[in-house]
């Protein structure tokens, strides 16, 4: 059966710890595609306007152009209207029918998964992945008992995929610890001078630079 990743966000803008992620997930998982996938507007972030989509989908396609397993969708971008994770769960099912589905969050979006839309629908839907981030744990008790029945810690052991439940499951991750984030790179950004070069791909970097994004 092929398997495929998505990870969604709104990635303003993508950087080298997405980029990680992907390829080590790729890896691990044994993916034979993962997708990116940025929001038009991320429901649980309403405070602030994102860069627009038209710029957002096109520093992904640079930053994975050359990676011949990674796409970029533009599943929500279409919609023109902020989408919440359990709308689009199973459109992904239907498009990558026959497919082990995998839905990629951090740390973050794990601890604070209880302010998402239906979120308990959202976990038992498919299978996901968590991947660790600083300054985050990943704990288990802010969620049901349903769902931690799913989870598959596979942090600091030496666990393979033939762990894997038939049924859909929660996998933990700490393979990627990447310790930068979207928000430190636009206020790095801000003054129109970029002082973190390794976080960004260098044709990202180019092309923020030359339509001035943040």
């Amino acid at each position: 059966m092929n398997r495929v990743a998505v990870f969604g966000g709104t990635f303003d803008p993508v950087h080298n710890g997405h980029l990680m992620i992907a390829r080590k997930l790729i890896d691990r998982f044994e993916l034979d595609l993962f997708v990116f996938i940025p929001a038009f507007h991320a429901p649980h972030k309403p405070d602030r306007k994102p860069t627009s989509a038209f710029h957002r989908f096109a520093m992904l396609a640079l930053a994975t152009e050359a990676e011949k397993k990674m796409i970029v969708s533009t599943l929500e971008l279409e919609k023109g209207e902020p989408r919440y994770s359990v709308e689009t769960i199973p459109e992904l099912k239907t498009i990558y029918q026959g497919w082990k589905l995998f839905f990629v969050m951090g740390a973050d979006s794990w601890s604070d998964i209880r302010t998402w839309k239906e979120w308990e629908n959202v976990l038992l839907s498919t299978n996901h992945i968590v991947v660790s981030r600083p300054g985050y744990e990943i704990e288990t008790g802010h969620v049901t008992g349903a769902v931690r029945d799913r989870i598959i810690d596979l942090r600091a052991e030496a666990r393979t995929l033939e762990s894997e439940s038939v049924h859909d499951s929660i996998y933990f991750t700490d393979l990627v610890f990447y310790n930068t984030s979207a928000t430190e790179l636009r206020e790095d950004l801000s003054d129109g001078k970029l002082d973190r070069e390794q976080d960004l791909q260098k044709e990202v970097a180019k092309y923020i630079e030359k339509y001035e994004l943040y």
